[in-house]
């Protein structure tokens, strides 16, 4: 089945559902309002009934005007009611000649505590009672009869109980009426009722209807969205009618469209690496044939005697230095990925950094002269910081030799302090520098700052700088840039101290 018509299945059953409980409800209601109504108004005629018709004389006994009453019975016997005086349990009073059903004892004690009854009963099977007439001679049986009702079936009454002042029960009262009477008034109002849910059906079946459609077309447009970046376009992007506090589907769209943005993202991120990755392959075949050729040609004079013999050490020595040049392109793609897999075991400790410093600045000195570059050193006598020692050497080693690599002529001071629960390390160049963008791209793998100089003596492969960064990640610490175009760059490198374990 489609969304559609299963939301508007569920739509309409729970509108259904609930105006069907507010009908019921309202039919129970109703049909208790109407009953109630019919018995106030009977008690009313009951009132009327013991106030025109019945009164108490001078003996304490039961006074009847028959002309009063009987003009009342015919006024009710209009409206279908029936009127019945009762002087004791199974002795009727009024009408003379009348079928009824006596009042049980239960009933008479609470009549004789002053109490109004109210009952529904059926009154398909009468029996005779004792009749007789009270007081006047005026009420003569031709005048009853002529009022007297065959009245059966289900009757809905009241009995009212007369007492004289002293609170002696003299008569009780009963007026009725039949309960299709009531019932026909409360058949129109049903009928209204009726009416009114089949219109709220059918307004259900509509609203049920247009949430449904509502509903299905974001997700219809939400699938739509979906292919089309299935097929690679992620400039897809969906309306959001409320950004803040939505409903779920608000929510799921501002989802979709941060998915689209972040595989956007991505794509972008892929495409870049993959033509960084071009053109580091490119550069390390390049790099690479150069050693390669001159490895092979030397070996090839030294197979073939072409070589003469006091020359042969400095061609050995030459193989060195370009098998060097291979090992460590293979070491720099080797590093990085290890760090990137996690598969770097990390050994810190706190050590003297002022030494390992020093002995860096040994190692490059030599190459640094090549280039007419001069090392200035700012240390303290002791410097502790704690970190993998390897690690720490490799760091310091990239961010000097890049610094060698990209001054000429130039001077590259080195400098470190004690900050706070932190050793800072500062390294600066007056070499070509680097803009906004160049810095901001330098950490990115296979990035070179300058295309031009990609064919140096240290075999950049634009790994160096990409490896440094997650090493301080591992260590927890940071590398901060600053750099100026044409006037060089400074490189702040802070590894914190060891955090106390807590006890």
């Amino acid at each position: 089945m489609k969304i559609l018509y299963r939301n508007m299945l569920i739509f309409f059953a729970v509108i259904f559902a609930i105006l069907s409980i507010v009908l019921f409800a309202f039919f129970h209601v109703s049909r208790q309002v109407v009953y109630q109504e019919a018995w106030n108004r009977l008690e009313n005629y009951a009132k009327s009934i013991a106030t025109q018709s019945l009164r108490v004389d001078l003996d304490g006994d039961l006074e009847i005007d028959p002309t009063s009453l009987v003009t009342t019975d015919r006024f009710l016997r209009d409206q279908h009611t029936n009127i019945t005086i009762y002087q004791s349990p199974k002795t009727v009073i009024f009408p003379v000649r009348s079928y009824r059903f006596p009042i049980g004892q239960a009933d008479w004690q609470r009549l004789k505590k002053g109490e109004i009854i109210r009952r529904k009963r059926d009154n398909g099977q009468r029996v005779k009672l004792n009749t007789r007439v009270v007081k006047k001679p005026a009420l003569e049986d031709n005048l009853v009869n002529k009022v007297t009702q065959n009245v059966s079936g289900e009757m809905t009454d009241v009995f009212y109980p007369y007492r004289d002042r002293n609170g002696r029960l003299l008569a009780v009262i009963g007026v009725g009426t039949m309960v299709s009477n009531v019932e026909a008034n409360f058949q129109q109002v049903q009928q209204n009722l009726i009416f009114i849910l089949l219109v709220m059906g059918i307004l259900s079946v509509t609203v049920s209807y247009v949430l449904a459609y509502l509903t299905t077309k974001r997700l219809d447009q939400m699938r739509i969205a979906a292919r089309k970046v299935a097929n690679g376009d992620f400039s897809v992007r969906l309306p959001v009618k409320n950004a803040t506090g939505g409903s779920e589907l608000d929510n799921l769209t501002q989802d979709f469209n941060k998915m689209v943005q972040s595989l956007k993202s991505s794509q972008e991120e892929i495409m870049r690496q993959e033509e960084r990755r071009k053109r580091f392959m490119a550069d390390v075949a390049h790099e690479m044939r150069t050693p390669l050729t001159t490895i092979n040609g030397l070996l090839e004079g030294l197979a073939y005697d072409a070589i003469p013999e006091e020359s042969k050490g400095q061609s050995v020595e030459l193989m060195r230095n370009e098998t060097k040049r291979l090992i460590r392109l293979v070491n720099e793609n080797l590093d990085y990925e290890k760090i990137r897999a996690g598969q770097i075991i990390m050994f810190k400790k706190t050590f003297d950094s002022v030494a390992v410093l020093k002995n860096i600045v040994e190692q490059l000195d030599q190459k640094a002269q090549e280039a007419g570059d001069h090392f200035e050193l700012n240390l303290p006598s002791e410097l502790p910081v704690y970190a993998d020692y390897d690690r720490f050497i490799q760091v310091m080693f990239n961010i000097m030799q890049n610094a060698v690599q990209f001054t000429s002529n130039g001077k590259i001071y080195v400098s470190a302090e004690r900050g706070y629960q932190q050793s800072i390390f500062r390294i600066t160049d007056e070499g070509i520098g680097m803009t906004p963008d160049q810095v901001k791209n330098i950490w990115e793998r296979y990035y070179k700052a300058d295309l031009s100089r990609t064919n140096t003596k240290y075999g950049e492969s634009g790994l160096g700088l990409a490896i440094v960064q997650e090493l301080m990640q591992l260590h927890g610490g940071k590398v901060e840039v600053t750099s100026k175009p044409g006037k060089g760059s400074t490189f702040t490198i802070i590894f914190p101290d060891e955090k106390p374990v807590e006890q």
